[in-house]
Parts: C-alpha cells; structure tokens; sequence
C-alpha cells in the first residue's frame, strides 16, 4: 500500500470492527500518528464495520473530491420483526404478515435497483430545521424526513437462511450512491413483504477506491504505530483522484502556486480540464503539490498543500 509518502500525511485504511465509533477511529489515529488534522471518509454507523478511509496531516483536505464516492457493502436483512432504530439496536416488534421464501425475497430486490426515492431512517443524522433526526426520535418527537433520490447500482441475494421459516436471514451485497441507508433498504423491503425488517450485520467493502481486502485490521494500526511502520502503509492524498486530470508544471510556476499565485501553465502538454476545470497540479515526479481550476488558461489555486515530498 506504500506510496512512499511522509508519515506525517496520507490515507489509511483501516478495517473498522463492530463497536467503535467512527470517531473513535479516527481519535486513535491521530494519537498514534501524532498527527493534528484526521478526518475519516465517510460514517460508519457503530455496530457496522469494513472500510473506513482516514485522512491524516495534509490529505484531510481531499476528503471532499471523495463525498461523492459509490459504496458497496455486505448486509443481514433480518425478515419478520421491525425496528424502531431500522436495525438490531432498536426495539423490536413482531411483523403482521408471514415471512415470504427465498424466491418471494429475491423477486422483490427488483424494486430496489436504479434510482429509488428513500426516507432515511428516524434515528440518522439527518437534519431538521437544525436539529438532527435521532435527537428528534430520541424526545419521542416524530421527525419529519423528506424522501431524497439515491442509486443503488446493484442489490444482489448471495445467501439464504431459513432455518427458522418465521425469522428467515438473507445476506445482500450493495452496490449504491453515496447517501444511500442500507438500515431504509432493510426496512422497506419487509415493508413491501408485509412481513417486517430490519438490518442485522452492515460491512462497508468499498468506498470509492478504498477496498476492504488492503484495509489495516483496528489492531494492526496499533502494531504498526508502535513498530514505526504506520507511515509505509499511508497511500499518497490524491490516491483514488486518477479521474481528475493532473496538470504538471515547472518548478517556477510551481513556486507561484505555491504562493496562491494564479499561472497561466506552459509548455507543449495538453491543458486538461476536468469537472468545473479542476485538476491535479504535480511536480515532474509525479506528486500532487496543489489543487487548482483553469479558467480561459489560467490556473488558479484551489488548494495548496503545505507538505512537500522527497
């Protein structure tokens, strides 16, 4: 996973297990690394775990060109019962109708493919007029959730588990837009069974680029820290950003940009453009220096970051 970066900035990956906060993640790397600014890529609900993107030093500040990444995840929709939480951690109640067969199941999956309207759950961090959901439903306060539009890529059965026909389990593998609750997919499902759902086991196996198989175990980034090594598995800040076209310039204009200066780029390259013309601007090995945007030729420094690499 080494890019070679300074072990003072970069992106780990780290495998997050059932119980911690995403938070809790993210405050242990930053006493490990020593590092001031860590932020992590995306929530993970506490019971849930898989991939977690964090961003330490420098690269904290490309955690926005990754918001808008796909996940995928690996999910145990729990058929006969609702939840008042959409998941285990919730009150149960039993169902009203009986729990449908595996063919039943896998025909209802259809509904859920493409772009779907979705109400988040109840207890999300969805905010109404300035307060958050669960801070509402936590009062006994009905919030009331807007529908919002999220695409789910694929919803595929890979394992069926009837070994109470009344509480059957299925396991679904997702592939979705970022936004998207699997807790809603679990509950609606059982909605349009009649029978009742809720979500029992969550894995995030992908983020965007950030997959579970080069994840760093929760304990292995302790006995990386300690054995010294943590800065050999830190990918660069632009990992994953290959989309993005990358704009290299010399070292004078690079002096410029580095200085909040606007440059108009030269040489013979072809001046890329991506989204709203951004790009990646790097030195002539390779590595990012800055983020900026062309405008009618010109570049202009979005953001620069203030590590250099060897």
């Amino acid at each position: 996973m080494s890019d070679g970066v300074s072990p003072a900035s970069g992106i780990l990956i780290v495998a997050k297990p059932s119980g911690p906060t995403s938070h809790d993640v993210v405050a242990l790397v930053r006493r490990l690394s020593g590092a001031r600014r860590v932020g992590h890529g995306g929530t993970l609900d506490p019971f849930a775990s898989g991939v977690l993107p964090v961003f330490i030093g420098a690269a904290t500040r490309m955690v926005e060109y990754h918001l808008a990444d796909a996940k995928a995840y690996r999910a145990v929709v729990c058929l006969g019962a609702r939840s008042t939480t959409d998941d285990l951690q919730g009150e149960l109640t039993p169902g009203d109708g009986d729990a449908p067969d595996v063919d039943a199941f896998r025909g209802a999956l259809g509904s859920f493919r493409g772009r779907i309207a979705q109400r988040p759950p109840d207890y999300s961090a969805v905010k109404i007029a300035g307060r958050r959901a669960y801070e509402l439903a936590r009062r006994g306060e009905q919030p009331e959730i807007r529908d919002r539009t999220v695409e789910v890529h694929a919803i595929d059965l890979t394992d069926w588990d009837a070994a109470d026909p009344t509480r059957p389990m299925a396991t679904i593998e997702v592939r979705c837009s970022a936004g998207t609750y699997i807790r809603a997919i679990a509950r609606d499902l059982g909605d349009r069974l009649g029978c009742g759902a809720y979500l029992g086991a969550l894995v995030r196996t992908a983020s965007g680029p950030f997959r579970l198989e080069d994840a760093a175990p929760f304990d292995a980034v302790r006995e990386l820290a300690a054995a010294g090594n943590l800065g050999a598995h830190l990918l660069r800040p632009d990992h994953g950003l290959d989309d993005i076209p990358a704009l290299t310039l010399d070292a004078a204009s690079l002096t410029a940009v580095g200085r909040g200066q606007v440059v108009r780029p030269r040489g013979p390259q072809a001046v890329p453009a991506g989204p709203d013309g951004l790009v990646r601007i790097v030195d002539a090995a390779g590595a990012l220096v800055a983020m900026g945007r062309l405008r009618d030729g010109r570049l202009h420094p979005d953001k620069v970051l203030s590590v250099a690499w060897e």
